[in-house]
């Protein structure tokens, strides 16, 4: 387990650096800079600005001593936000999009669950139909187009929720719908096409004719072998609605991780998006990492890849 546990730990650092050194190099490869404005500055404040933040350096300097604050978990001050490090930006705006990503991870969990269950409790029925026609919908449709249909039915043809900000629990209904549609729907044909496919194993025809009820079935034989694949695909689904959406916070106006993201991108804040980047990258890794070893306590079939050497 340790062993196991230290190899996902280097293969994580080295994905990360790999992530930081190419987002690095693509963002000063970004023609203009953190303070190009419409309205030139004086040379002399230009190169003032610059040596403050010690952009005339030699790119290559610039790398490497990024990444020795990196190593000392120092990403950094922001270059368009006065007074303010990316640490603090981080800081204040992940609770915020960790409150929305986990009400949307419960809602997609348990809603997917739910209907990918109903959908393979009668295969082929016109519920089956029905949950996969607006499964395959849901997943089609882009968040966007969710979001604004939901802001104008929802917020403004029936003024039944707010449509902006984050001020209470009325103001998280409509961004959570729209960050649980597609996972929502996703989880859903997942459940659906395991299930069906665990129903016709011989350990479930073992079951059904030593005369377990359909629940107990369901419940104590089926279940735990069809979720598998959905616990898989909670790693990255949990890391990216914990940072935040990038265009459902955008749409709401909520004051999250996503929406510095976007924002550092239009005014080449390197540090922030820099960041940024690398918080998202680390919650992945991580997960992904929490994931592999609650596998074997779910299924013990499935082992660690130290005890398969």
């Amino acid at each position: 387990m340790a062993l196991y546990i230290l190899k996902r730990l280097v293969s994580a650092i080295l994905v990360l650096w790999v992530i930081l050194t190419i987002t690095f190099f693509l963002m000063h490869a970004i023609p203009g800079g953190p303070f190009t404005s419409e309205k030139k500055l004086p040379p002399q404040v230009q190169a003032t600005i610059e040596a403050t933040y010690h952009l005339n350096d030699p790119l290559e300097k610039q790398y490497m001593d990024y990444l020795e604050r990196v190593v000392h978990f120092d990403l950094g001050p922001s270059f368009q936000y006065e007074g303010r490090t990316v640490n603090d930006i981080i800081s204040e705006s992940f609770p915020v999009s960790a409150q929305l990503g986990l009400i949307s991870l419960v809602v997609a969990l348990v809603g997917g669950v739910f209907f990918g269950v109903v959908s393979a409790w009668k295969p082929n029925s016109w519920i089956d139909y029905g949950v996969s026609f607006f499964s395959t919908l849901g997943i089609s449709v882009p968040t966007f187009i969710i979001g604004a249909l939901l802001v104008y039915y929802l917020g403004f043809a029936l003024p039944i929720f707010p449509v902006a900000l984050w001020k209470g629990p009325a103001y998280v209904i409509l961004p959570v719908l729209t960050m649980a549609a597609q996972p929502m729907a996703f989880i859903a044909r997942l459940m659906r096409s395991e299930l069906v496919e665990t129903y016709s194993k011989d350990f479930i025809r073992t079951a059904r004719a030593k005369g377990l009820s359909p629940l107990t079935i369901l419940f104590c034989h089926a279940l735990g072998n069809a979720i598998l694949p959905v616990i898989t695909y909670i790693g990255p689904l949990t890391a990216s609605l914990l940072t935040g959406s990038f265009v459902v916070e955008t749409i709401f106006a909520i004051p999250g991780l996503g929406r510095y993201f976007v924002t550092s991108i239009y005014n080449r804040d390197y540090t922030v998006v820099l960041g940024i980047t690398i918080f998202f990258s680390a919650l992945i890794v991580l997960f992904n990492l929490i994931i592999d070893l609650i596998y074997p306590v779910i299924d013990p079939r499935v082992k660690l890849e130290e005890e398969e050497d």
